[in-house]
């Protein structure tokens, strides 16, 4: 049996919200701490050891289609950097039931139940796995208590409607707190680790 840890991770409002009002696309909220020391700290922490990236479709057609270029990017910030080659190097597998071809190299489609495939991706294979960022993907791993690692940067406002990452219904499930650290906007990135 393979020991591959899956990792998450999210930003998220107080509220625990990971976009606006206004839908996928509504930023407004997450956007001004992205970019700061803690959250890019953050962004080398959950990528480092992982050999497989999981995306949702939205996530793998935005991802792809911003993060590659910055691999070259001699002006772009180094924990991008790191992030953006690992990004297009690594194994990625994409949940999707409308695309036909996969977005980018070192990628493959599947079109099936995140649990399922998630599961078997931790049986097979060596280094952690990945779930970037993709709600679609995190949500029914958490419900299926298939999360070992939770990465989370929670910024310091209210988005006040929209989809919460933690819905009602989740199995009662017990963590324990591995990282902390509180950036000068008082965006926090906190890393969780599943008790078992």
């Amino acid at each position: 049996m393979s020991n591959r840890t899956v990792r998450a991770n999210l930003a998220i409002t107080l509220d625990g919200r990971y976009h606006g009002a206004g839908g996928p696309a509504d930023f407004a909220a997450i956007g001004p701490y992205v970019t700061t020391k803690v959250a890019r700290d953050q962004l080398t922490r959950i990528w480092e050891g992982a050999t497989t990236c999981v995306l949702g479709r939205l996530n793998a057609e935005g991802f792809l289609g911003y993060w590659p270029p910055l691999a070259e990017d001699e002006t772009a910030d180094p924990h991008d950097r790191g992030y953006a080659r690992w990004l297009t190097d690594v194994e990625k597998v994409i949940f999707s039931t409308t695309l036909t071809e996969p977005p980018g190299e070192h990628s493959r489609l599947v079109n099936a139940p995140a649990p399922e495939v998630v599961a078997e991706l931790k049986e097979n294979g060596e280094g952690d796995i990945l779930v970037c960022s993709s709600s679609s993907v995190i949500k029914p791993l958490l419900a299926a208590d298939l999360i070992d690692r939770l990465y989370l940067m929670v910024v310091p406002e209210i988005a006040g409607g929209s989809a919460r990452l933690f819905d009602d219904g989740l199995p009662a499930t017990k963590w324990t707190l591995a990282h902390q650290e509180t950036g000068e906007l008082g965006e926090m990135a906190l890393v969780y680790e599943r008790a078992r």
